[in-house]
């Protein structure tokens, strides 16, 4: 593992990192689900090293009326796509049942252009009864890959595994109540941002992420 100081060089070499440390899942047959886009090109390492295939989770906010910015709860993406409300948010802005219903509607048709975006045609896999590893380029705050995670055992999701190259120590911990096993490379004292903690944190482009994919279905 890196020390607290040693920066990434950028997201495959954290990929490559981490896959080191989660040698000991690959006789799992383990799907590697990564969070778009960033996540995408640490995760393909991991794919390559565990021989695994590779997806994307994709999660929406379901906003709340006249504030799109405020959540009240999301929708996350799979064969069986899941819903995960936030009780205190719904009971503070107790939205009527036409709008949720309209709102999520939106949302999961929002998912299905941007898979088509990075998947074309192909269906998810289905995560029942399967150890999945769940990857990002790092954790500030820690919602949406709660929201995910969430979903994924709700969907009945066998084992899930979180696994990231760098994480605020705070939401980390928040994070572990939802995983089975949690590799995190750095907690550094001073977290800021994600991308403090690479040399190279460029953004990661739809080309790349489809280009990642295609690789991935191709090495499977």
């Amino acid at each position: 593992m890196t020390s607290p100081q040693q920066k990434f060089a950028d997201r495959r070499d954290a990929g490559r990192q981490l896959a080191g440390v989660l040698e000991k899942y690959a006789q799992s047959d383990p799907l590697i689900l990564a969070l778009p886009r960033g996540g995408v090109p640490v995760a393909s390492e991991i794919a390559k090293a565990l021989h695994a295939p590779l997806e994307l989770v994709l999660v929406r906010k379901i906003r709340a009326p006249g504030h799109p910015e405020y959540g009240i709860g999301a929708v996350v993406d799979g064969s069986d796509p899941q819903f995960v409300y936030n009780e205190e948010a719904m009971r503070t802005v107790n939205p009527n049942a036409a709008y949720v219903e309209a709102e999520t509607r939106h949302q999961l048709a929002e998912i299905e252009r941007r898979r088509e975006v990075y998947q074309g045609a192909r269906s998810p896999t289905p995560t029942e009864g399967r150890t999945v590893i769940v990857v990002d380029d790092g954790v500030a705050t820690g919602g949406t890959v709660k929201v995910a995670m969430k979903a994924l055992r709700k969907a009945g999701t066998g084992k899930i595994i979180l696994a990231i190259p760098v994480a605020e120590s705070d939401a980390l911990e928040q994070l572990k109540a939802e995983a089975d096993d949690v590799i995190c490379l750095q907690t550094p004292d001073t977290f800021r941002t994600v991308g403090r903690h690479y040399i190279d944190f460029d953004q990661t482009s739809d080309e790349e992420v489809s280009r990642l994919l295609d690789e991935a279905r191709d090495a499977a």
